[in-house]
């Protein structure tokens, strides 16, 4: 495979790796955007990343950053820079990955997929929410020109089962959520967080493109939670996920259409529209279905 020429998608840094995946003295080969890499940590913990060629030989090194409780690369030339998430630097929050996820789709499609509040009574029934519940109630889409970020805010929506702390009172509540898209790839939701009145998990979906239609996907989380065991809050977020996963394999087509009337949106699909407005602004072709349909 032949690695993108799409400039704006080389330019992003992406999860490649969890630090704990990185073995002393040992090396672990993923793959970025079709472009086969290679980690490695020496003795001294120093973690360096290389191109690798058809043969499995190494070539010229690449820049891996650790933030987030992530390891990051990128395979361009000034990458914009990684976000600021302030949550992820403040004492009382937990910081949990929750594992990565392979889904075979476009990343577009997961990052929009993780946009959409209108699935939550369907797919997620008794848990993010219920079938007699379902409307997704008038929320605002922001652009954000100082970083070049979309954010959807005042969003509200019923979940019975909201969170794993939240479950453990045994009562439904009016989740309060603001979408950050943080880049063509990655995103992040801030949720009200049970028991901390006024303050919000942070919650972040880390796109690794394998390829256009092959991704993994990581999710660390800041959230504030004295309650839950990490093992149970894993479980939960994983279940979550593997529900969207499905859904996600099944959605036709896997590159993710930009032409006009391909897909007809609704209300509930407000963050999705701007989603797609900044994809095409931004000039990202990696992952879209082209004009001609190919």
């Amino acid at each position: 495979m032949t690695v993108t020429s799409d400039m704006t998608t080389l330019r992003q840094w992406y999860p490649v790796a969890y630090p704990n995946q990185i073995r002393p003295e040992s090396t672990y080969d993923t793959t970025l955007l079709d472009q086969r890499i290679r980690l490695s940590r020496d003795d001294h913990s120093q973690i360096t990343a290389h191109r690798l060629a058809d043969d499995n030989s190494e070539m010229a090194t690449i820049p891996i950053v650790q933030r987030f409780d992530t390891l990051f690369s990128t395979l361009g030339d000034s990458p914009r820079p990684l976000p600021q998430i302030a949550e992820f630097s403040e004492d009382d929050r937990r910081i949990i990955h929750c594992g990565s996820f392979r889904v075979r789709t476009s990343p577009c499609r997961i990052v929009e997929n993780f946009l959409d509040m209108a699935h939550f009574c369907f797919v997620h029934t008794d848990v993010l929410g219920s079938i007699d519940r379902p409307e997704v109630l008038s929320y605002k889409t922001e652009y954000h020109p100082e970083t070049d970020e979309i954010w959807a805010v005042d969003c509200q929506f019923f979940q019975p089962t909201a969170s794993k702390s939240a479950a453990a009172s045994g009562q439904g509540l009016m989740a309060h959520y603001s979408y950050r898209i943080l880049s063509p790839f990655s995103v992040m939701l801030y949720k009200s967080a049970m028991n901390f009145a006024g303050r919000f998990d942070a919650i972040c979906l880390f796109i690794q493109p394998l390829s256009e239609t092959d991704c993994l996907c990581y999710m660390p989380m800041a959230i504030l939670d004295n309650v839950s065991t990490k093992t149970d809050i894993i479980d939960f977020q994983q279940s979550i996920f593997v529900q969207d996963g499905i859904i996600l394999e099944n959605q036709r087509p896997k590159l993710m259409p930009l032409t006009p009337r391909s897909e007809t949106p609704t209300r509930a699909d407000l963050s999705s529209i701007a989603y797609r407005r900044w994809l095409k602004s931004s000039g990202v072709r990696f992952g879209l279905q082209s004009v001609e349909g190919s």
